[in-house]
């Protein structure tokens, strides 16, 4: 006869089994049969069925198991926690850990560890400082483990001066901690500082694995410092690394943002049996770099060999029809989706609502974002998406309004876009609550939602407003400058114009093309000129004059001010003249009564084959009206009702 002793012993066996084999139908039966037999856990056992779930993957089973433990101890209690945390609820797992404490047990070391890795996880360093605390005082920094988790928390919370500290202050050095510390300047996309640590870590003959030259990549692929991921590359393959998948698939990250889908597909092409999770970087990488269809060609070959793709496939799919605008291709892949039984994924679902609303078909957007079972913020900013056209704009704060209603907290593209329609309707009563929502979540210093909202007020006329809000960017980058300049620049204010491109100058910010049109625009009258004719200095010397904006900007700003040589001597120095062009410089003529010119212009324009559009028509009627022309006039309206 076996003692219960035995048994309990037995039982916690066969569950550290069924933990080995990730197989939650074995360890259902061990419990069942535990339960059949009545015998009373230990402590032990308890904490072998809690470790077993979580294992295998059930969080659900292991947590109905810990709330029937009569006494709960440290061991049963870290299981729970690093279940929760492996599941990515590293917010729960902190909660948990304050229960633990709460009811008087002492952190041992692998209590600490998984403490610590969920506050890494959700960047908690306040009570991450306080699991330190406890660490020194328990005597637990010397363990490996912990150090090593100090460090992970440390680095992805950014302070990297004390994970260095960490790192360093330790008498035995090992690979597992300077891991964790060049994963922290990977994550940054310091590759100077990690490249440096890396050949600390050769200085100090401490035998590196394959982790540190995963981390070491992922460094590389974060700063794009493809030159240095290519000494890395050569190095697992001198050290015989590369038939390991995570550093393969590490590789084909890097080559994939660092823009090298050459020796993407080299690395691809090197894998003797490559899973789904290698086919799909190969196909995001080439949709992501612009190779829309040479994607769709790898597609189709994973499919022709057999391989099943999965939601994140399928998305990227979904994203290159989007990318070439073929619809037909688009609905294709939606079919292909319905046949894997992906179709309420919400990874796809989103995807294929930014398909449909960028292609204008907004019907059916909304009615797969309206099918969708777990939309999320992503979803709602991919219907809004379509809603900023002058047609349909109208229903962008409707849509805005009813996501604040279901309890979804708007982001910076939610703000950016709402403020877009806003902008369309000259709706500044409606962005203005739309901005105070942006100060509530405490964006409005933020530079792309700070451009939106300067635009914003700038096209509903409110200058002021719009000066404030770009006062308050902490980071004014061209695109935000330009954006008050224009805003100026179309009110007339043209003191203020000259005076924003000056401040933006002597900040160290260069102009582009629409910096110089906006300017441009402002110079209206004689008074001006100068300023006009040292934009046109600017345009001339950074390369910008063949710009069509920029071309079109100064023949009518040489127009407005009476200077016709000038604006004639810029439209005849052009190679290319688009309508816009033209029409820039028969109005130019028929504004100073060169009726004759406007006329010979015209003629020419429809020599060289320009369609004309409705505003050259309506200019060209001014023309022969100012001439006196009733025939070719009339010849003219013809023309008009033809075209």
């Amino acid at each position: 006869m076996r003692g219960p002793v035995y048994c309990l012993k037995k039982y916690s066996l066969l569950l550290r089994n069924c933990a080995a084999k990730w197989s939650l139908n074995e360890a259902k039966m061990v419990h069942g049969q535990l339960i059949v037999t009545r015998l009373e856990p230990d402590t032990h056992l308890w904490a072998s069925m809690v470790n077993a779930y979580v294992k295998c993957g059930s969080i659900v089973y292991a947590h109905k198991v810990f709330d029937k433990i009569p006494v709960r101890d440290v061991v049963s209690w870290t299981a729970l926690i690093s279940g929760y945390v492996d599941q990515g609820r590293a917010d729960y797992g902190v909660s948990l850990l304050c229960w633990m404490q709460k009811e008087g047990l002492k952190l041992n070391e692998f209590a600490l560890a998984t403490g610590l890795k969920a506050c890494s996880m959700c960047l908690n360093l306040n009570f991450g400082e306080l699991l330190h605390v406890q660490a020194m005082k328990f005597g637990f920094c010397s363990d490996l483990f912990v150090r090593s988790a100090l460090v992970d928390l440390y680095a992805k919370c950014g302070e990297m001066e004390f994970a260095d500290r960490m790192v360093l202050s330790m008498p035995e050095q090992s690979v597992m901690l300077w891991n964790a510390l060049l994963n922290g300047y990977a994550e940054m996309g310091d590759g100077e500082k990690l490249m440096c640590l890396f050949y600390n870590i050769n200085d100090m003959e401490i035998k590196f694995n394959k982790f540190t030259l995963s981390t070491v990549l992922k460094g590389c692929a974060n700063s794009g410092d493809i030159r240095t991921g290519k000494v890395v590359h050569s190095l697992a393959v001198r050290l015989g690394y590369m038939l390991d998948e995570i550093l393969t698939l590490t590789l084909l990250d890097m080559y994939s943002k660092c823009g090298s889908a050459d020796e993407a597909i080299k690395v691809f092409k090197s894998i003797k049996e490559p899973n789904v999770v290698a086919w799909n970087k190969i196909i995001i990488s080439l949709e992501q770099q612009g190779h829309s269809q040479e994607a769709a060609k790898w597609f189709n070959l994973m499919g022709y060999l057999g391989f099943r793709p999965n939601e994140f496939t399928l998305a990227s799919l979904v994203s290159v029809a989007t990318d070439i605008g073929d619809l037909h291709y688009g609905e294709s892949v939606q079919a292909c989706i319905c046949k894997y039984g992906f179709e309420f994924e919400t990874l796809i679902g989103n995807a294929l609502v930014s398909m449909y609303m960028q292609n204008g078909l907004l019907f059916d957007g909304v009615r797969v974002f309206e099918i969708m079972t777990n939309k999320d913020s992503v979803s709602w900013n991919a219907l809004l998406s379509g809603f900023q056209g002058h047609e349909t704009c109208s229903l962008g704060p409707r849509i805005f309004y009813e996501m604040l209603l279901k309890g979804f907290k708007p982001n910076n593209i939610t703000f950016n876009s709402v403020l877009r329609c806003c902008s369309s309707l000259s709706d500044v009563a409606f962005g203005r609550q739309v901005h105070a929502h942006i100060i509530k979540n405490r964006l409005d210093d933020e530079n792309f939602v700070g451009t939106a909202l300067v635009n914003m007020y700038a096209k509903s006329g409110c200058l002021k407003d719009a000066d404030v809000a770009f006062n308050i960017l902490i980071k004014r980058n061209l695109v935000a400058w330009t954006t008050i300049i224009s805003g100026y620049a179309q009110a007339n204010q043209v003191e203020e114009t000259l005076m924003c491109f000056s401040k933006m100058q002597h900040e160290g910010v260069k102009p582009n093309e629409f910096t110089l049109a906006s300017c441009l625009n402002g110079c209206s009258d004689m008074a001006t000129l100068e300023s006009g004719r040292m934009l046109h200095s600017m345009a001339v010397k950074s390369g910008h004059l063949l710009d069509r904006f920029v071309s079109t900007a100064l023949v009518d700003m040489y127009g407005k001010c009476g200077c016709i040589e000038d604006a004639e001597a810029v439209f005849k120095g052009l190679v290319s003249r688009d309508t816009v062009l033209w029409n820039a410089m028969i109005g130019v003529y028929v504004k100073y009564g060169e009726g004759n010119k406007a006329l010979e212009a015209f003629a020419m324009m429809l020599d060289e084959g320009i369609v004309p559009d409705e505003v050259t028509l309506r200019i060209v009627s001014y023309a022969y009206s100012y001439m006196g022309w009733t025939k070719e006039g009339n010849d003219h309206y013809s023309l008009m009702r033809k075209v």
